[in-house]
């Protein structure tokens, strides 16, 4: 059974995503999973990314991924991206991510992000307003 995840965006396999075999070259999977965050926060969350990183200046950098390539995916395909939060810290937080064409998984992250202020580098406390969302989040039951 494929996990399915409480935010997922579509994708169409991109020429730029490939290597010369014509698959998707597995760096281009960590653009892909940074987008979908960008685009979580965003439209999941309801935060403007923008205004996180540039007028708040906080940072949210990976400091542990774990990937597991499971099936190929090539030029054209349409895929899922889905992230689900598995755990909200006191400085980070914890994502499931995936990459599905229909039922067959093409590969799967643990990712964990911190946050960190901009002006200095450091870690910070999650701020309140993505607290209150993300735990909005993992308290709804997923589909």
């Amino acid at each position: 059974m494929i996990p399915r995840h409480g935010f997922e965006r579509p994708l169409r396999i991109r020429f730029a995503h490939c290597d010369p075999a014509g698959i998707v070259f597995f760096p281009q999977y960590l653009v892909m999973l940074n987008n979908l965050v960008e685009d979580w926060v965003n439209d999941g969350l309801g935060v403007r990314y923008a205004d996180l990183v540039g007028r708040r200046r906080i940072g949210l950098p990976t400091v542990s991924l774990q990937c597991e390539f499971t099936a190929v995916s090539r030029m054209g395909d349409d895929v899922l991206m889905g992230l689900s939060v598995e755990r909200v810290g006191g400085k980070s937080l914890t994502l499931q991510i995936g990459c599905r064409s229909g039922d067959e998984l093409r590969m799967r992250a643990r990712q964990v992000l911190v946050f960190t202020s901009l002006d200095t580098h450091r870690a910070i406390d999650i701020p309140g307003d993505l607290r209150a969302a993300f735990e909005r989040l993992t308290t709804k039951a997923l589909p």
